[in-house]
């Protein structure tokens, strides 16, 4: 579903992936680990299109990757730009025309029923916690059904029982490939069939209990 060949991004003659290679297979829900500053974001960012690959080559769903294949992932970043003097349904209904022309009102239902949101749709969302605010853009990314799935920190800054809400969300999702950046031990363990760890401008995968044991990790 993903595949990276040999690629190399830099700043300011600065390496920061260097000849990276990795294979997403379809269904995976791979974790993307590595320490702040690893690359994490630039190789997100490679992925979706953002930043212009400048050597290697990225393949979606056995595509060149184009404008047109960028359409076929759906991406969660960590800090979701929502309006907030807009209701939960509104807020829906705006990215679900943007995203594909049209807002399916039984889909949305269903979304916003899945991610515990439908008795607070009609609140304007500047009154919604954190991790409803999450589940909101976790309901947004979905509408798109996309195959592909790339979520930046999910649970980033969201209490236990929030996380938990999101993890339990994304623990039902099925055919989906996910690449999920996180830093959380716990939830890796629970979501994911593998880890790509960036280190050294490096990423290598692993199965998840494989990467704990090499680490040596009681938590990351």
């Amino acid at each position: 579903m993903i595949d990276v060949m040999n690629l190399t991004q830099s700043f300011d003659k600065k390496t920061v992936l260097d000849d990276v290679s990795l294979t997403i297979e379809k269904n995976e829900i791979c974790a993307l680990v590595g320490r702040n500053g690893a690359g994490k974001s630039t190789f997100i960012n490679s992925l979706l299109g953002l930043l212009p690959v400048k050597s290697g080559k990225i393949t979606i769903n056995s595509k060149a990757q184009t404008k047109k294949v960028k359409n076929e992932i759906a991406y969660l970043p960590e800090k979701f730009m929502l309006y907030p003097s807009l209701t939960g349904y509104e807020n829906m209904q705006f990215f679900a025309k943007a995203s594909t022309g049209a807002a399916n009102e039984d889909r949305i239902k269903e979304l916003l029923t899945s991610v515990r949101l439908w008795e607070d749709k009609d609140k304007q969302i500047k009154g919604y916690s954190k991790g409803m605010l999450q589940r909101l853009g976790l309901a947004i990314t979905l509408y798109q059904d996309s195959d592909i799935i790339i979520l930046d920190e999910p649970t980033s800054g969201i209490d236990p029982i929030g996380r938990k809400e999101i993890l339990d969300i994304l623990n039902q999702l099925k055919n989906k490939t996910i690449l999920l950046s996180s830093h959380h031990l716990d939830e890796i363990r629970q979501l994911c069939t593998h880890v790509a760890y960036l280190d050294e401008g490096k990423i290598t995968k692993y199965p998840v209990e494989e990467f704990i044991k090499l680490q040596h990790l009681g938590g990351i």
